[in-house]
């Protein structure tokens, strides 16, 4: 009574406890019935390039809000002409403004962003709900070579950390 074991129907040992179950595993649906060890390393693999599939929409979420910025800063300095207050920085760094209103397509581009890594993540919440010892240690691995290729940009001594923006990293 006391087993949270629960069969998948096909054979898949599916549990509700921390396990370390590999083969004749499910995960998410019956069709992603890992059946051996290979397919259970595919599995590792594909969760680890999951994750950092979502800390690179999470980048291109940053990069894309920096390139509307930079579009709407150089439009400025054209309407200004000769005002030097309105020139980029060398450093990267975008000047206090303002503010910028995206267009309705540059929402949509930025809806849908934002539209992607939240799926993204969500599909990664499942699969920790599985409580597999393997898949959690990939999500992890995931994350951490995910923050080291997608995180790895340049800050300035008067600009935020990425870290301190971020209050939680959790789920999108």
């Amino acid at each position: 009574m006391g087993d949270m074991d629960h069969g998948g129907g096909n054979g898949c040992k599916i549990s509700m406890l921390w396990n370390w179950n590999t083969i004749d595993t499910c995960f998410i649906s019956s069709s992603w019935h890992v059946r051996n060890a290979g397919m259970f390393a595919g599995s590792c693999i594909g969760v680890i390039l999951l994750v950092m599939l979502l800390e690179l929409l999470r980048r291109t979420v940053k990069e894309y809000d920096r390139y509307l910025l930079r579009k709407d800063l150089a439009r400025q300095a054209t309407t200004a002409a000769g005002d030097s207050a309105n020139i980029i920085p060398k450093d990267g760094v975008i000047p206090a403004r303002v503010g910028y209103k995206p267009t309705i397509l540059e929402q949509a581009v930025r809806a849908l962003l934002h539209t992607c890594q939240f799926a993204v993540a969500y599909f990664v919440m499942l699969l920790a709900m599985y409580y597999n010892g393997y898949i959690i240690i990939c999500i992890f691995i995931g994350a951490y070579l995910g923050s080291f290729v997608f995180q790895w940009e340049t800050f300035g001594a008067s600009s935020q950390t990425t870290a301190s923006r971020e209050a939680t990293v959790c789920c999108g």
